[in-house]
């Protein structure tokens, strides 16, 4: 069966001046007007009838089934970043990696994307029984990442709920999640990110931070405290008392972590805490 989107294995049934017929292997094409053409330029050098090709189909621009041996960047049902080339009336073209541009349609967007910027989409056929986009794409990523607690990870930001946090796409194909207690870094969609498993949950899915373990972070998020303090002209004024609403905003710290750092600033005698500020040291500035 030809299947549309889909890598599969053609065999050679015509041959034509201006390319090959295909069919499925061990069956007539019965004639050319029921055979998908593969260009001239596609054909491999020294193919002939009977020859298997693995090729990928699609629709060119006058609705026509068409082979090409190039393998696109995502097919029917996966996932991946794409890049976006031009938008229209009708939406926005994607390079999916072929001659013809992947289209976008404005009702398939969760925003309204622009000429060069990546967004992640699923590659599905439409009601007219051509090849589009979504970026509609939570139910088409994949819950079995070979990913356990404790690896790095890279992946993109496709959504960002402040309630549960920024969904991440790992690899492009996974699910991933940066919780809420996780987003001070002033993440945003269609950023790549690079991340850290923190767990692994019984459905599959993956729980992702994007700071390193506090041991190792302790030490930046130490660098950015006293970098704030010194905008503050060496005195902060609140302790690490404040409320979490005001550390994250001035620190984009959760409160455990900017208590981490400050103790690591007060024990390596860079500062000191009193009741209403955090004074920097002379011998510190």
């Amino acid at each position: 069966m030809l299947e549309l989107g889909r890598m599969q294995t053609l065999e050679i049934v015509k041959e034509k001046d201006f390319g090959v017929y295909l069919g499925e292997p061990g069956k007539s094409a019965g004639g050319a007007e029921k055979g998908v053409l593969l260009p001239k330029k596609q054909v491999p050098e020294g193919a002939k009838t009977g020859d298997l090709l693995e090729v990928f189909l699609y629709k060119d621009s006058e609705d026509r089934i068409i082979a090409t041996t190039t393998r696109p960047k995502l097919s029917l049902g996966e996932t991946a970043v794409l890049e976006v080339k031009e938008t229209s009336k009708i939406g926005a073209f994607l390079d999916m990696g072929l001659e013809k541009d992947l289209l976008l349609p404005f009702k398939e967007q969760t925003h309204a994307v622009k000429k060069g910027e990546k967004c992640l989409v699923a590659l599905y056929v439409d009601k007219s029984k051509r090849l589009a986009a979504t970026m509609k794409v939570y139910s088409y990523l994949r819950s079995d990442a070979p990913y356990k607690t404790g690896d790095d990870i890279n992946g993109f930001v496709f959504e960002i709920n402040p309630e549960l946090g920024a969904f991440v796409a790992v690899d492009g194909i996974y699910h991933g999640m940066i919780p809420r207690r996780e987003l001070f870094g002033g993440f945003k969609v269609g950023q790549e990110v690079h991340c850290r498993v923190t767990k692994v949950r019984g459905d599959g899915k993956l729980d992702l931070s994007a700071r390193e373990k506090a041991y190792n972070q302790i030490f930046e998020d130490a660098e950015l405290v006293l970098k704030v303090i010194g905008e503050f002209d060496g005195v902060l004024p609140f302790n690490d008392k404040a409320d979490p609403e005001v550390i994250a905003r001035e620190f984009k710290l959760s409160k455990n972590a900017f208590k981490r750092a400050v103790g690591h600033l007060l024990k390596e005698g860079k500062i000191e805490i009193t009741e209403k500020s955090i004074r920097v040291l002379e011998e510190t500035k």
